[in-house]
């Protein structure tokens, strides 16, 4: 039997299938956020991703790599999909004490202490009047059909109401009633976005801003921006996103208990911030998508066959979701742009709902390679997005393979820092094979600046890459072991040594890094204690090759000061002769 949307977790009794016909009042009893959130998973993914999945001929599925952080902007508004925002309280609402603006809908249970009709017909036919003043006009009739004199803001009419709900343009509200449990208790909710402020307050908190710095403020907004949004599950997007975003930051700060959640027409994908026991700092992110898999992860696709998780298996479409880790900033961090990372991803079941987490769509490293391989030959068959605003299709040209690589480097390269040395050799392997081949060279010329783009890209992940060992090595680790004091500092020599001729392409970020890396080492109290305050007549040949490799260190940190204090005189010589 082939799946159709209409089928989508039939085998969940619990929910009657999530069949409106099926759904009687009150039979779905959700009293806590957990549950909401399962409930409303299943429901969303049936009526918003797979609904117009089936019904479209030319849906737009979500690649694997758009749920790999960082992510990409969006270039493409599909009207044709729903898109939606929603937040849930897990308490009762206070009406105007509310710090964002919706209209009320009424409960049957809460009636008494909200001033409302107690009648329970009064209290629909208020409900019925609040949804269609904010209802579009050709919608309304259908609506007043459908549910005059019933209670639309029980759960079970949920699935029911969705259609309606996708068609107003703010978002609705949930929370509980006097019973505890969850129902529709508002819609055309606004969410508040004070955007300058959260910007500013966050990059001064992590040091990218200075008051009155004018120039710094230019050089670092699109940075803290960028890490801000990537925080709470988005790049830099539409309104409704980005409110959500920071409506969610609001609400975490205020130690409220929640689940924001939004669909967007352009990205596809349902975003969820909600509280979790685990997330002190920040809410937990997640996400699901309707996602192609790719046809050379063999294996995948023979285990998802088997389990029948395909929605349809001719176009190895899968449902995804994904959950997110928050790193918070580090300015010693090498990978100082990582605000989010891969915590856990998991297939549902179409039926029955069930997630396997047990599938590894992301995270492939050898996909990743291929991936690459594709894009240097000229035979990926895709497009990607150049600098957040040209859409560049396929790489049957050079010009179109540089900007892809820009873009894949660009996205990758806090994975290709970090991933294992097999899979960096496999990527230094593609990418010097392509760049550095001479029959290119005239080409290449012809297109320089794009060229030097996609280089420096490439020089700063080799830089960082050394700079990530140099990171471990000052904790005495080097590739997984545990190492000798001399050891360290023969590794740490070394690395620098090759760093030096390196910074042809110069990072100021990078140097910075490795000077503290470099101070830390010359400063641990042990190695000044045992070796470097003693004389060399005390020390043994040992202590003595030491506290020469100590000395090698000194000069190679004097250096990379050196350059950095060259590079920052003949920037602001430079400035000043702009001025």
């Amino acid at each position: 039997m082939s799946f159709s949307w209409e089928n989508a977790f039939c085998n969940i009794k619990e929910y009657s299938g999530l069949d409106p016909e099926n759904l009687e009042p009150s039979s779905i009893s959700v009293q806590t956020l957990e549950e909401l959130k399962r409930y409303l998973d299943f429901v969303h993914i049936k009526y918003c991703l797979l609904k117009p999945y089936f019904e479209s001929s030319d849906y737009p599925l979500v690649e694997a790599r758009e749920l790999l952080p960082s992510f990409e902007s969006d270039m493409f508004e599909y009207g044709f999909l729903p898109g939606f925002s929603m937040v849930a309280l897990s308490r009762p609402l206070n009406y105007f004490s509310e710090p964002f603006q919706f209209d009320i809908l009424h409960d049957i249970q809460n009636s008494k202490d909200t001033g409302a009709c107690p009648l329970e017909q009064n209290i629909y036919r208020q409900n019925l009047k609040t949804f269609l003043e904010r209802l579009p006009k050709p919608y309304q009739d259908e609506f007043r059909k459908a549910f005059n004199r019933k209670d639309f803001t029980d759960l079970s009419q949920y699935p029911r109401l969705l259609p309606k709900l996708l068609s107003l343009d703010r978002a609705h509200v949930m929370a509980k009633n006097a019973d505890g449990k969850f129902h529709l208790a508002g819609i055309y909710a606004s969410f508040p976005s004070d955007l300058d402020t959260e910007i500013k307050r966050f990059g001064l908190r992590i040091k990218k801003f200075r008051i009155g710095d004018n120039a710094m403020y230019e050089r670092n907004r699109n940075f803290v921006f960028q890490f801000l949004m990537e925080l709470y599950g988005y790049p830099i997007v539409s309104e409704r996103r980005t409110s959500s975003a920071l409506f969610a930051r609001r609400l975490h700060a205020a130690g409220e208990k929640f689940l924001i959640r939004a669909l967007g027409q352009s990205d596809r994908t349902l975003t969820s911030l909600y509280s979790h026991p685990s997330q002190r700092r920040y809410p937990r992110v997640q996400k699901i998508a309707l996602v192609q898999v790719d046809e050379k992860q063999k294996e995948a696709l023979t285990r998802l066959g088997r389990g029948r998780y395909f929605v349809d298996k001719a176009n190895r479409v899968v449902i995804l979701r994904v959950t997110y880790r928050q790193h918070g900033y580090s300015q010693d961090n090498i990978r100082q742009d990582r605000a989010l990372s891969v915590l856990r991803q998991e297939i549902i079941h179409p039926y029955s709902g069930r997630p396997n987490p047990n599938i590894n769509l992301l995270k492939d490293a050898t996909n990743l390679v291929v991936r690459l391989n594709d894009i240097t030959k000229g035979e990926y068959q895709g497009r990607t997005v150049y600098k957040r605003n040209e859409v560049v299709e396929n790489t049957d040209s050079h010009e179109k393979r540089l900007k892809f690589l820009f873009s894949w480097l660009s996205k990758h390269q806090r994975r290709i820092i970090a991933y294992s040395d097999e899979f960096y050799s496999y990527v230094v392997k593609v990418l010097d094979t392509y760049l550095l081949d001479p029959d290119n060279s005239e080409v290449f010329n012809s297109m320089n600046e794009l060229f030097q783009e996609v280089w420096s890209k490439y020089s700063y992940i080799q830089q960082a890459r050394k700079a990530q060992i140099l990171d471990e090595l000052q904790h005495r680790n080097f590739r997984g072991k545990k190492i000798s004091y001399q050891d360290m500092l023969v590794q740490t020599n070394a690395i620098l040594h090759e760093l030096k001729f390196e910074i042809v392409n110069y990072f100021d970020q990078l140097v910075q890094n490795v000077i503290g890396i470099g101070e830390h080492i010359l400063s641990d109290p042990y190695l000044v204690r045992s070796y470097i305050r003693r004389k060399d007549e005390e020390l043994t040949p040992y202590g003595l090759e030491i506290k020469k490799n100590y000395g090698r260190l000194v000069s190679l940190v004097d250096e990379f000061k050196a350059i950095r204090k060259s590079r920052s005189d003949m920037e602001n010589k430079e400035l000043s002769t702009t001025e």
